[in-house]
């Protein structure tokens, strides 16, 4: 029953023989292999984005902490979510590698932010010129920290209200293969076409060993990412081992079934949730994440059977009545079974 987070499961065996495939012999270093060079045409082509630039990181800090660097300057603000994964769990990486700029934090429900927020908070800032840190970049998160998805249309209209302003817009898409498969439209749709300037396309939390992309579809910025990439030490240098598990990944969208899969499972999971006595969805569950409260009694039961899950937030104590609510975070994988939610939820009930 492991449902702490999607980083906790193994790699999915065509990455893992991929990797395998990719250790014989010698090639060249640095992503001058032409398993780097395939694995950019291939999600140009996914993207529908022939000019993108793409490069290839091991961790999603990396990514989205780079590409924050060459869309702000260090005394530009970056609006994101108050819960938004750079605000919350990446320990300062954005400041740090754009040189010290500031996460502004906006409200809205289920970790969305919503348009009058944004232009409320970009609005305000800046209002004495010099003296402020400047309007800088939008970055938001898809799926989000609660497990919620922007359509389309609401990321046209959060970049739109960025455009207001001149901003360039970041999309951390660690789950991004999450988000695609419940909104059913072509990635393009919900990245460039909606107004995104650069994304960060997740491998590591859906069954890669550790690969992120990050797909830039101004390439002017290319060349500057490419330097920061180098001097923040996250240039591979046996790069084909990141390649092999993007390309296994993309090849015969095993991205999208593995996705699919994790959806799945949360889908049942909160439905079965749902079902126990005294418990409820705290979000809504749109991807593998799924945010419930339910009796400390149920979470006493659960964790003396070994399930594996986290309080949300971390701060709450299963000490106190057992009829007392505790909100919690559970995150299906891509290996995660009917028989794992199946077990829980008797435990629960």
């Amino acid at each position: 029953m492991h449902f702490a987070s999607d980083n906790t499961a193994g790699v999915a065996p065509e990455i893992m023989a991929a990797l395998a495939a990719a250790n014989a012999g010698h090639l060249a270093s640095y992503g001058a292999d032409p398993l780097t060079g395939a694995v950019v045409e291939h999600l140009r082509e996914i993207f529908e984005a022939p000019r993108a630039a793409v490069y290839l990181v091991a961790t999603g800090t990396a990514a989205n902490a780079l590409s924050c660097a060459v869309l702000t300057q260090p005394w530009g603000a970056i609006f994101c979510h108050r819960n938004a994964h750079i605000e919350e769990d990446e320990c300062g990486a954005p400041e740090f590698y754009t040189g010290g700029s500031k996460l502004v934090l906006v409200d809205g429900p289920h970790a969305k932010m919503e348009p009058a927020g944004l232009r409320a908070a970009i609005a305000h800032t800046a209002r004495a010129g010099v003296h402020n840190v400047q309007r800088g970049m939008v970055s938001l998160t898809n799926a989000t920290e609660a497990g919620t998805i922007y359509t389309p249309a609401e990321v046209a209209a959060l970049t739109a209200v960025a455009r207001e302003f001149k901003l360039p817009v970041h999309m951390d898409g660690a789950r991004f293969a999450n988000a695609l498969v419940t909104l059913g439209c072509r990635p393009a749709e919900v990245t460039w076409k909606a107004g995104i300037d650069v994304l960060s396309f997740g491998g590591t939390k859906n069954g890669c060993m550790g690969v992120e992309a990050v797909i830039i579809f101004d390439p002017a910025r290319a060349w500057e990412f490419e330097l920061r990439r180098k001097r923040g030490g996250h240039l591979f240098s046996k790069h084909r081992f990141l390649a092999a598990q993007m390309a296994a990944y993309l090849d015969g969208d095993l991205w999208l079934h593995l996705a699919r899969h994790a959806n799945a499972m949360a889908t049942r999971l909160a439905g079965g949730i749902a079902a126990v006595s005294g418990a409820s969805l705290t979000h809504p569950t749109q991807a593998n994440e799924v945010f419930a409260a339910f009796p400390r009694a149920a979470h006493r039961a659960a964790h003396a059977a070994g399930a594996s899950y986290y309080l949300w937030p971390f701060d709450q104590s299963l000490d106190g009545p057992g009829e007392t609510p505790l909100a919690a975070r559970m995150v299906t994988t891509w290996d995660t079974t009917e028989a794992e939610i199946d077990t829980f939820l008797a435990h629960l009930r």
